[in-house]
């Protein structure tokens, strides 16, 4: 068979070949790692978690960028672009690593199956590889210890929250996503967890296997009061004087503690000075979590697809300040707590306009319309056929100084970013 030349080609055959989009397991995976003959030469931090997870990636990123460092970033998914999957040094893949990076998971494969984020995963390291970078992020798909990202030994693993969501494939109760959200951690290895209220099944499994667990408001954590932060270590260390992270949100403290935390915890192999770290977080972006666009009206993506990043969203809405209306531009996928966001975000929002999302798992304009109002929203609601259009009717409809919130699904939040790129 003639491989495709370009990435689009790639993503067109992965997309055709692999029809189940999840398959958990890493037998397969771990043939192919093991076939790539491309050993890890260098620290390998794993992300997990419910929520947090990208924000913690990019300032662990931005951090070790500052420091001096190659670092290969490994995310999913991606908001307009495949090439934001895999950072190298700080930037987007070209067509051009990744092309090359595909090619070389299809030789090592022979007849082993692999879906399209499992193909995707290797790449990426190969890429990495390839670049030779001083470190590797790596942020888990979904859950932990069947995602393909396991394959790899972390050095340090990070599990940012622990919420419902996925509960198809983890488990219907939070001690169950847990465990599975654990199975990043690795014996004698750091463990950082910044959820302060982690479930049993994470302690235990973390003392089971003897990983250094280190956890939110008991092992480490943060103070800050309006001008800026400091964060402790349990002992009496303390770092003060940090000035917020650059990416809005009140959750977002949470997270730039962690990776405070999981900098000192590897410190002997990965030193990184303050200076660093202040400049991390800085100059850290992330697109698409609770990012205020300029020009008026106010305009906020947020990914926020589940009820605990639909919490974290309304409390950044409620501190934002005084708008007249606010307006919601809002498309979700049928497998996700749909009332529950909505039950959460309902008080901040003045008029609701409800896209269709495409593919099986989109959950169409007029189901979710209803099961808005199904919530009790008595306000206006509208339903269009896409994000971009619900976009352009409330921008339309909205006056000066109003609020447009985006947010329900990645899908919602890249195509609206889509639609602003070429307007």
């Amino acid at each position: 068979m003639q491989l495709p030349e370009t990435l689009e080609g790639w993503l067109g055959l992965l997309e055709a070949r692999h029809g189940q989009a999840i398959q958990l397991g890493l037998d397969r995976v771990r043939k192919v790692r093991d076939a790539l003959g491309l050993p890890q030469t260098c620290p390998v931090f794993i992300v997990g978690g419910t929520n947090g997870k990208g924000s913690t990636c990019a300032m662990l990123e931005a951090v070790l960028l500052a420091a001096g460092y190659r670092v290969g970033l490994y995310t999913s998914p991606h908001l307009v672009r495949y090439n934001e999957r895999v950072h190298i040094n700080g930037r987007d893949a070209s067509d051009e690593a990744l092309v090359e990076a595909f090619e070389a998971v299809e030789r090592a494969r022979g007849e082993v199956p692999l879906t399209y984020f499992e193909h995707g995963t290797l790449a990426a390291w190969a890429a990495f590889c390839r670049a030779g970078v001083d470190a590797v992020i790596l942020e888990v798909g979904l859950g932990g210890r069947l995602d393909a990202v396991n394959v790899f030994e972390p050095d340090c693993s990070i599990v940012t929250s622990v919420a419902m969501d996925h509960m198809d494939f983890l488990g219907d109760t939070r001690e169950a996503i847990g465990f599975e959200k654990a199975g990043i951690f690795r014996a004698g290895k750091p463990a950082i967890c910044s959820d302060p209220q982690p479930p049993e099944t994470l302690v235990r499994h973390a003392e089971a296997i003897g990983a250094r667990l280190s956890v939110s408001g008991r092992d480490f954590g943060f103070a800050g009061d309006q001008g800026q932060w400091a964060f402790w270590l349990a002992g009496g260390s303390r770092r003060g004087g940090l000035a917020y992270p650059a990416l809005r949100g009140v959750n977002q403290l949470l997270n730039a503690a962690a990776v405070m935390a999981a900098c000192e915890a590897v410190r002997d192999i990965l030193p990184v000075p303050m200076q660093a770290i202040r400049q991390g977080f800085m100059l850290v972006d992330l697109p698409g979590r609770f990012q205020v666009l300029p020009g008026r009206p106010t305009v906020v993506l947020d990914v926020a697809h589940n009820p605990q990043a639909a919490g974290v969203l309304a409390e950044n809405l409620a501190s934002m300040g005084f708008f007249p209306e606010t307006w919601a531009v809002i498309g979700m996928l049928a497998d996700k707590d749909v009332a529950g966001v909505i039950r959460l975000l309902r008080d901040r929002v003045d008029h609701w306009v409800a896209c269709t999302l495409p593919g099986p798992r989109g959950l169409t304009a007029s189901r979710l319309a209803e099961i808005i109002r199904e919530c009790g929203v008595s306000g206006d609601i509208v339903e269009c056929d896409s994000a971009q259009a619900a976009y352009g009717l409330a921008h339309e409809r909205a006056a000066e100084g109003d609020r447009i919130v985006v947010f329900g699904s990645f899908l919602t939040v890249a195509d609206v970013l889509a639609a602003r790129k070429t307007s």
